[in-house]
């Protein structure tokens, strides 16, 4: 790898290099020299994944593709998902965030993983910019690897090995008490069982540990006391609050934004209300963690 400014050079697309700038001391980092309108060839691909893994949040600025173009790059990643708990339209891969003051943020201002209530949760979220208010609508992401290296050997010998069970808590507010809505609901909890995920995830990719529960979605620690699931819970949910394990990340429009689900987590601080926000969000289908 080669350093040049302090930027190091990934790979070359349509025949120019892209370029790594770090922004963050755990995770972060600003991809320079890469037109996305135009794809990634083979190559290419393999070199920004590589820098995904390593930075765990890539940002891109001034691409401001359409629609089709942010799916078509997505599949670059593998199988995207369909959100079940949203309507589905002209790109049912795409979620569509538009928050103002007739449609409230729904739970996406809590420290969570993606979609951790499935057997395969989200192995990248890719979210693209479109409306942003003056103020506010920031992200923050947390490395989780960082967070399990600053637990001491014992603490990560006790938990090592443990499982913890995960469902979609949040989006039951979704369903009212009519007959119509609960048979919906309960074809939901068909479709997504409470599935149970390492308490310890190892990246599939890099090999590296992280903390893999969040106070979104885990709602127990299998095998234990209902009291003794809570109190380590709300241990390990403190976690991602130290500032140091943390990237916080202004949006603007045109801005296209990479992450990796299975080492971070994420918080969209809701600050900016009634104001409106409004980002498009494809996601690529994961693995089974282990």
């Amino acid at each position: 790898m080669n350093e040049n400014n302090g930027k190091a050079d990934h790979g070359k697309a349509n025949g120019a290099a892209f370029q790594v700038e770090r922004v963050n001391r755990h995770l972060g980092a600003e991809v320079h020299g890469l037109d996305l309108k135009k794809g990634m060839d083979q190559t290419t691909f393999q070199a920004f994944e590589a820098a995904l893994v390593e930075h765990k949040v890539l940002f891109l600025r001034d691409q401001h593709l359409t629609t089709a173009e942010h799916v078509a790059i997505s599949r670059l990643f593998g199988p995207l998902e369909v959100h079940p708990f949203r309507p589905e339209g002209e790109f049912p891969e795409i979620m569509v965030l538009d928050n103002h003051k007739d449609n409230p943020v729904l739970s996406t201002d809590v420290w969570h993983s993606d979609t951790t209530f499935r057997f395969h949760p989200t192995k990248y979220t890719i979210l693209r910019c479109q409306i942003m208010p003056k103020f506010g609508g920031d992200t923050i992401w947390c490395d989780m690897e960082a967070v399990y290296k600053s637990l001491s050997p014992r603490f990560q010998e006790m938990i090592d090995g443990l499982k913890a069970v995960h469902d979609f808590q949040n989006f039951r507010v979704l369903f009212k008490k009519t007959p119509e809505d609960q048979e919906r609901l309960r074809k939901m909890e068909e479709l997504y069982p409470n599935p149970t995920h390492p308490v310890v995830r190892t990246h599939p990719l890099s090999g590296r540990k992280s903390l893999y529960v969040n106070p979104q979605f885990t709602i127990r620690i299998d095998g234990l006391h209902d009291d003794e699931s809570k109190a380590l819970l709300e241990l390990l949910f403190q976690q991602v609050h130290v500032p140091e394990f943390q990237f916080r990340f202004k949006w603007s429009p045109g801005t296209i934004l990479f992450w990796d689900n299975a080492s971070t987590q994420h918080y969209a601080a809701n600050d900016y209300y009634p104001e409106r926000r409004r980002m498009e969000r494809t996601a690529v289908i994961g693995d089974a963690p282990f």
